[in-house]
């Protein structure tokens, strides 16, 4: 298990590395997290929904993903509350409090799950989140070192050093586990160092000295890396000097309660793509295109838009020639109305869409889970992605549909919509900018004439390949098969 001293200390990206290192040996391997908490989510070969992370890791082991590598996501809806998902359905909202009391029954599900892969998986390699030292979440942890201890696993604990004070995250976490929690760290990995490491050594000496317990690795920062991100906004990027006469702006208001936004990765990444977040109080600055994206609570984000002033601001966009897209819980903004009369995602209400496509939308119980493939507005342009909401559109604006989906009948299942000047463009599709040729289509939709070829799925794999290449450099291999004799790594 790798547990961390913070969040983003590495647990995800060494867990992925060790994934891809293990699984290019021909060895049996799998990821698990107990317990995740994030807004950016993947759909399972078996149908239900998991955290995007285990999704990647699951990626680099060859594997498709599967709601046992995460059988419990909490999906914040306020700041307080949660929808819980157990092996792959939601359960219900929670509010933080009564969570807590349900995390016995949320423990049988992990451990029943753990089992499975147990069962048909030589190695599990397990992430922590958040960090074993948070006192307030001791009792009843099922993400930490509850599980570990109940699993009977090794602890490989890791740190930022790039957040600086990294010997004292290490020493302060060790110090406020308890013995047999100790007792189980097998060994400490230092992530994100740059620059000489012959300044560091007389450090690591102190740190293994002071704890007994051998530092692994020190990971190198590596320059310019991209892994989907587990939950947090990704830092705005900005084109390449080489575009500079040719690129498009795109801009996404960042949602309090935004969700999968790994959806705009591929576009982030584009070299003739600028490409920002807007956050609260922020103005919309002049773009080519604007995309409203996923939320996990639509009308509560929608009354934020609202209340920003967004929606006039998107109007003069669309005035002034601009295109719009909504993805998701965008794409039911883009709407007259918005139902929610059983209270899926808040209280009970119906409110005013943004009124740009002649359709309403009703939030149901039952949400749709599918991987899902097809061909864009064109039908010609191949699209694949996914579909994870709890709602039904309705009306005009979808006889005029953005995407044709492959139905079981053969026949093409139409999906969301385009408005009659082609300036609206509305889906439940996520993950439709990830094909190479879907996001050519797109950008020339959305006003780029001339589109350089960026295989962003090619990067993906490169990405994963260039992380476990520099883990498996970096990892003292001896010392890890000396405190971790039953995950044997053979040169």
């Amino acid at each position: 298990m790798v547990q961390g001293t913070t969040s983003d200390a590495g647990k995800s990206t060494l867990v992925t590395a060790l994934c891809r290192i293990f699984a290019r040996k021909n060895m049996s391997v799998v990821p698990f997290k107990p317990q995740n908490m994030a807004l950016n989510s993947a759909v399972t070969v078996d149908g239900g929904e998991i955290g995007r992370a285990q999704a990647v890791q699951a990626f680099a082991a060859g594997l498709e993903p599967h709601t046992d590598m995460n059988p419990v996501l909490l999906k914040p809806n306020s700041d307080t509350g949660a929808q819980v998902i157990v092996h792959g359905k939601a359960v219900t909202n929670m509010e933080a409090a009564v969570y807590h009391d349900y995390k016995t029954v949320a423990m049988a599900a992990v451990m029943e799950s753990h089992q499975r892969l147990c069962d048909q998986y030589q190695y599990v390699f397990v992430e922590g989140a958040g960090s074993p030292a948070e006192i307030n979440l001791r009792d009843r942890d099922i993400a930490n070192m509850g599980f570990a201890e109940e699993a009977d696993c090794p602890v490989i604990l890791i740190a930022d050093i790039d957040k600086g004070g990294v010997f004292a995250h290490l020493v302060g976490t060790l110090e406020l586990l308890s013995p047999s929690e100790q007792a189980r760290v097998a060994g400490f990995v230092i992530n994100r160092f740059r620059g000489d490491i012959g300044l560091l050594e007389s450090g690591l000496t102190w740190l293994e000295q002071r704890t007994g317990k051998p530092v692994l690795a020190v990971l190198p920062y590596l320059k310019g890396f991209h892994l989907e991100a587990e939950d947090a906004l990704t830092a705005n990027t900005e084109a390449s000097d080489a575009y500079q006469q040719q690129k498009l702006t795109v801009v996404v208001p960042a949602l309090p309660r935004i969700s999968n936004h790994t959806d705009f990765d591929a576009l982030r990444l584009h070299p003739q793509v600028e490409f920002h977040f807007v956050g609260p109080d922020q103005a919309i600055p002049p773009a080519d295109l604007i995309v409203l994206p996923g939320s996990k609570s639509v009308i509560a984000d929608l009354k934020f838009l609202q209340q920003q002033g967004w929606p006039e601001a998107i109007a003069r966009h669309l005035r002034y020639g601009g295109k719009l897209m909504g993805i998701c819980g965008g794409y039911q903004m883009l709407g007259e109305k918005i139902h929610d009369p059983e209270g899926i995602e808040g209280e009970p209400e119906s409110l005013d869409g943004l009124g740009w496509l002649s359709m309403e939308t009703r939030l149901f119980p039952s949400k749709q889970l599918v991987n899902r493939a097809g061909v864009l507005f064109d039908g010609i342009t191949p699209v694949s992605g996914y579909e994870i909401h709890a709602g039904v559109t309705t009306g005009e604006a979808l006889k005029t549909p953005a995407v044709y989906l492959e139905a079981a009948t053969d026949t093409r299942q139409p999906d969301g919509a385009i408005n009659q000047d082609n300036t609206i463009y509305g889906t439940y599709l996520h993950g439709l900018f990830d094909q190479q040729g879907a996001l050519e289509k797109l950008l020339q939709w959305a006003g780029l004439n001339v589109v350089e070829q960026f295989d962003y799925e090619a990067l993906r794999e490169r990405e994963v390949q260039r992380l476990s290449d520099s883990v498996e450099e970096a990892m003292d291999w001896s010392r890890w098969n000396q405190v971790l004799p039953d995950f044997l790594y053979n040169d």
